[in-house]
């Protein structure tokens, strides 16, 4: 931590610590966080609610890994994913039915790409505004999905075409932001009137790259003009959530609204990156959950 003369005081929902897992009584493995996180942000989509989870750090500390984890020990998404399903076929029935839709993309260098654009196309895509619905982004694949497999293969296939370089720090290092997103579309008939309705609900679902500094990363020519754009979106994210800051009487309004879950998982690595926490505690001013790895 970096000692100055300006106090700050901070405040989070949880805080996991997984640095040994020999130690039973105190590691929190990808279960424990999916089980704190994971299943309040499910409980939340079916009821038409949308939800966005950010997981930021610096890089190297493990962000990917939490989301994403791995075959033997999957992280939040694919939890996730197989909860959400597990839940639509113990839900679905005559007069409620289930449809899920994914889309995958990546922010590198302020353009945006589609990681599952089945064409293989790497052009950049706009993003627009829409008058009712916001922004969104232009061309963006929607896929519709029948069961966790299909958005494991998906997944896997949108990792495959995600940005990645090699640092000093990182050997696997994200050189862009990836967000995937889950829209669930819940259909409810009334048998005896027969008319039907939907509430539909959008998971966001983001690993941010990490922060990072050239001095540390060796970071020259392109590496060097991404982690400027790295540093910079995150910047920019910052400045948007203090704009956003709300009272308590504006907060009580927004639970009205279909933003339900704004989460952050901040991932340190407390033993080798002290230097870089101060940085990151300014960013997360408002995050809801603190995870070191």
């Amino acid at each position: 931590m970096v000692h100055t003369n300006q106090s700050k005081v901070f405040a989070y929902d949880n805080c996991f610590w997984s640095i040994d897992e020999s130690q039973k009584d105190k590691f929190a493995g990808q279960d424990v966080v999916f089980q704190c996180l994971g299943e309040s942000l499910l409980d939340n989509a079916f009821m038409g609610y949308n939800a966005c989870i950010f997981a930021y750090g610096q890089t190297g500390s493990g962000k990917s890994y939490t989301m994403m984890g791995t075959a033997e020990q999957p992280g939040l998404i694919p939890r996730l994913c197989s909860s959400l399903f597990s839940r639509t076929v113990k839900e679905a029935g005559e007069e409620e039915q289930f449809t899920v839709e994914v889309s995958y993309m990546e922010i590198y260098n302020e353009k945006v790409r589609d990681l599952l654009d089945p064409k293989g196309n790497r052009q950049a895509l706009r993003v627009r505004e829409h008058k009712v619905m916001g922004p969104y982004v232009d061309g963006l694949s929607r896929l519709a999905v029948a069961c966790y497999t299909d958005i494991e293969s998906l997944m896997s296939e949108g990792n495959k075409s995600r940005t990645v370089a090699a640092t000093n720090m990182n050997e696997e290092s994200s050189r862009s932001h990836a967000v995937f997103n889950i829209i669930l579309t819940h259909t409810l008939t009334d048998l005896k009137s027969e008319t039907s309705g939907e509430k539909v609900s959008k998971l966001s679902l983001v690993d941010l790259a990490g922060s990072e500094r050239a001095a540390k990363t060796g970071a020259a020519g392109e590496r060097l003009k991404e982690g400027s754009n790295i540093n910079k979106l995150q910047g920019d994210l910052s400045d948007i959530f203090r704009i956003s800051e709300t009272s308590p009487a504006q907060r009580e309004t927004a639970e009205s609204t279909s933003i339900r879950h704004r989460r952050f998982l901040c991932v340190s690595d407390l033993l080798t990156q002290q230097e870089f926490s101060q940085s990151s505690e300014d960013f997360k001013t408002h995050t809801c959950c603190f995870v070191y790895t």
